[in-house]
């Protein structure tokens, strides 16, 4: 049975060929997936050891809560001479390295948008990492070096003017040096290298460092130096070896960045899925076209098992080349992921593409698993043909007991499958069991859609099919009967493209809705007229940028705001903490739960302001107190003296004075600053005048108003959304094809009837027309499905959101484009299907058994 699974499959190449693009697809992107991310996590291995080459000891602070901004606490100059007394010490240096700006001569900021920059100092020999490829290292005040890429991509030379922001004023510099970190690419990433002295004047970090590097004499180990310098540090200091510290760096970058490989197996999954219908539809087809031929076989004799096994055969091939050529394409989608990323702003290290043994041995083990599982039933299918088959080249319709069996499986799916959604969006799981639950029970309810959907195919195929029938009457009723003729293929084949368009419905649904809920929000909160903000978005600005607004003649009033995130105390939670200054009342509103504009006016330094919903989950009424731990290990205590709501995310779970932000958690810039206009002044005068202070001072920081500020969040949902789109695209291809495959199959089934047709005056074209028509009727039903899918998914998840402000809204007129969309996909996938058909010889099809 082996040679005769192997010679079917020759027999019909295209249609195996086409059955195997599905599998290569799905598992290209899981493969690419594993690619890209391992690549991404291969470069930051290769940096970090690379900028600890010749470190022997690193001695840092203890940085005991994580921010969102990247900064950790520093440690005091005062320890180096402890440091450089220890024996075994052969050199040892401070160092900063702190995220900053950097801007050329025309003020264009220099690296990709979203991409980190760091001001970092120089090293002693030794301990320097950095390469220098042309140029000298810093000399002294107004010298700077930058690295190699970042100076390609801005058209700069030695000897030109750039301008840096730490925490003070821009600076301007000149240009000396040109750097590389050994071989692998940093992305967008940039780094300017200053003298010591300079860092920590442009950072405001004097008397403070990010770290000391340690190099070791000859004859002293690592790991015993690490020892002896451990011994004369205080508690709140780490000490680590340089491999240690790269270990734990690269440790960190896997746990911060492991959502995008979840992120992107779910997307592989999503296309898997989808092809798990073709490669269905596909099979199922076949065994109904070859009735006689397994008919003939167990009337010479073969076994159930034999034709059983020669089926399964085919579906091991397939799903074995379909595995191995999918690795290789996706060292294609991982150059592709790359580009999508490089294009939102996201540019990330790489370096040569890595191929493990773990992606080689899963994406075959998936790619036979979702093959053999998809292929299993019209396998098992087609050892129930009896003999007499052959006789008559017909497939028993189903039976009332597998119509009932189906009906009941499909309920019994859907009922399952709603309510892990439910548990997941309303019970108390955590984060990633909520997620899974949420998605194993959508699962569930596709494949119990798809179950049902047969019984759908017919009033859809009518709705679908109505105005093309109106248009081209007869040819437009040919090809809806034809849709309708067999519910179960037509369902199948539509369900490919369901699932893609029910994605892609849910997104745009959502995305629609957070472009709302941002708009209503701001213009809900926000009172002022202007405000400041990092270009960045979410970055901190310098501190002076607040004081320099103040000064600008129009500007009556500038509120700040600070954050930073901290622990509670006997709980191990992470609220987000804010330091809004007290005039914050006039120009950000909140919606106080107790309390009110006064409670915020008088915070004192042990007092603080909880968000409802905090409060709840810990029990905390106003007169209660609580704890929170700094990322430098301070642990203050506060009581509570008023709650609120908001349904803007800038706001965290704790309000606190910003006195306590700075002493205890060390947090001194603003994340965003309020400005309210003067009686009588422009508005758009004084955000010129504010513009340009900007520019000239602090350029990280942009002015924007109301309505520019929304705009800005919307770019931002909308940028996401181009990426969530340009990734599910895979999973709409792979549907196109299926349907594709599927009019192929249909029309070698029916040459007869086609050529019936042609011999009583149909023409070529009309031909055309007819499975073009019956493709955009099937694409149709499928992207009704889908729509009425993404809906449904769409108003469930958005209910435990209703609470956070999020406004769920729908965008009909891009649901209608969807649907639009959808026939053309259809057309497009009717092109060769029809094309073959209209070209059928008539007198050759008449004949056709």
């Amino acid at each position: 049975m082996t040679s005769l699974a192997l010679k079917s499959l020759w027999a019909r190449k295209v249609r195996a060929l086409t059955t195997t693009f599905a599998v290569v697809i799905g598992v290209a992107f899981m493969a690419g997936s594993y690619v890209f991310t391992d690549t991404i996590f291969a470069a930051f291995d290769e940096i970090f050891n690379e900028s600890l080459k010749g470190t022997s000891v690193v001695v840092s602070s203890e940085n005991l809560v994580k921010q969102q901004s990247g900064e950790v606490p520093t440690i005091s100059a005062s320890l180096l001479p402890r440091i450089e007394r220890t024996p075994g010490v052969r050199v040892a240096s401070g160092a900063v390295f702190t995220p900053g700006g950097f801007f050329d001569e025309e003020g264009d900021a220099i690296g990709a948008k979203f991409s980190p920059k760091f001001i970092s100092s120089t090293l002693p020999e030794g301990l320097e990492s950095l390469t220098y490829v042309d140029g000298h290292l810093p000399r002294g005040p107004g010298e700077a070096s930058l690295d190699e890429a970042a100076v390609d991509e801005a058209g700069l030379g030695i000897g030109d003017t750039i301008s840096i922001v730490g925490r003070i004023p821009a600076q301007k510099l000149e240009l000396v040096g040109i750097t590389r970190l050994g071989n692998a690419s940093i992305g967008g990433a940039s780094i300017a290298q200053v003298t010591l002295p300079e860092a920590q004047r442009l950072t405001d970090k004097r008397g403070e460092f990010d770290q000391i590097s340690v190099a070791a004499e000859d004859g002293v180990t690592p790991l015993v130096l690490k020892e002896r310098i451990a011994k004369e540090m205080p508690a709140s200091v780490r000490v680590e070896t340089g491999e240690e510290n790269a270990e734990r760096s690269s440790s960190e970058i896997r746990d911060n960045l492991g959502f995008l490989t979840t992120i992107l197996l779910v997307f592989a999954f999503v296309a898997l899925f989808v092809g798990a219908f073709l490669i269905f539809n596909t099979f199922s087809i076949t065994v109904a076209q070859r009735i006689a031929e397994f008919g003939m076989l167990r009337t010479l004799g073969a076994s159930r098992g034999q034709i059983l096994r020669s089926v399964i055969g085919e579906s091991f091939v397939i799903g074995l080349l379909g595995s191995l050529l999918g690795i290789a394409f996706g060292f294609l989608i991982a150059v592709v992921l790359k580009a999508l990323f490089e294009a939102v702003g996201a540019n990330l290290p790489t370096t040569g593409l890595i191929l493990k043994s773990r992606t080689v041995i899963v994406s075959v083990a998936v790619g036979l698993g979702v093959t053999l599982v998809s292929s299993l039933i019209p396998a098992l299918r087609s050892t129930r043909i009896p003999p007499i088959a052959a006789l008559h080249a017909a497939l028993m319709p189903p039976s009332r007991r597998r119509r009932v069996i189906n009906a009941v499986a499909a309920v019994l799916l859907g009922v399952v499958g709603l309510a892990m959604l439910l548990i997941g969006l309303f019970g108390s799981a955590s984060g990633d069991a909520a997620a899974g639950l949420m998605g194993a029970g959508a699962v569930l309810f596709v494949l119990a859609v798809s179950l049902f959907s047969p019984v759908l195919v017919r009033p859809l195929a009518a709705l679908a099919g109505w105005p093309l029938e109106r248009m081209r009457r007869l040819t437009g009723r040919l090809a809806r009967e034809n849709a309708q003729r067999n519910p179960g293929r037509t369902a199948i084949t539509a369900a490919a493209l369901m699932i893609g368009l029910a994605l892609v419905a849910f997104v745009t649904i959502f995305a629609a809705g957070a472009r709302d809920s941002i708009a209503s929000a701001v213009d809900d909160t926000f009172q002022g007229d202007l405000v400041v903000q990092n270009s960045d978005g979410f970055s901190p600005i310098p501190p002076g940028a607040a004081d320099a607004a103040r000064k600008l003649p129009g500007v009556e009033l500038v509120a700040t705001m600070r954050a930073a995130e901290a622990k509670l105390v006997g709980s191990g939670e992470k609220p987000r903490i804010n330091g809004i200054s007290g005039d914050a009342g006039d120009v950000f509103k909140l919606e106080w739960k107790q309390g009110g504009p006064a409670t915020l006016q008088d915070l004192k330094d042990d007092q603080a302001i909880l968000k409802e919903s905090f409060a709840d989950s810990h029990d905390l009424e106003v007169g209660d107190s609580f704890q929170l731990l700094s990322q430098s290990g301070n642990e203050p205590s506060f009581e509570v003296v008023g709650t609120y709501d908001t349904q803007v995310g800038l706001i965290g779970g704790a309000i606190v004075t910003q006195d306590v932000l700075a002493r205890d958690f060390g947090q001194t810039q603003d994340t965003i600053d309020f400005i309210r206009t003067a009686d009588g002044a422009d508005p758009d005068e004084v955000q010129q005048r504010l513009e340009g202070a900007m520019e000239a001072s602090f350029p990280t920081a942009e002015v924007v108003n109301q309505q520019e500020l929304k705009q800005n969040q919307e770019a931002q949902v909308n940028q996401l959304l181009a990426l969530i789109y340009a990734l599910l695209a895979l999973a709409i291809v792979i549907s196109i094809f299926g349907i594709a495959n599927t009019l192929a199959l249909s029309i070698h089934e029916r040459t007869r009837e086609l050529g019936m047709l042609r011999a009583i005056g149909m023409s070529r074209r009309q031909v055309r027309t007819m499975i073009r028509y019956e493709a955009v009727i099937t694409a149709l039903i499928g992207a009704i499905l889908g729509m009425v899918l993404g809906i449904i998914f769409a108003v469930l998840i958005a209910q435990p959101l209703k609470d956070e402000g999020f406004t769920l809204s729908f965008p009909v007129g891009q649901l209608i484009l969807l649907l639009i969309l959808a026939g053309i996909l259809g057309v497009i996938a009717a092109i060769a299907p029809a094309r073959r058909a209209s070209r059928l010889d008539v007198l050759q099809s008449l004949q056709y058994e």
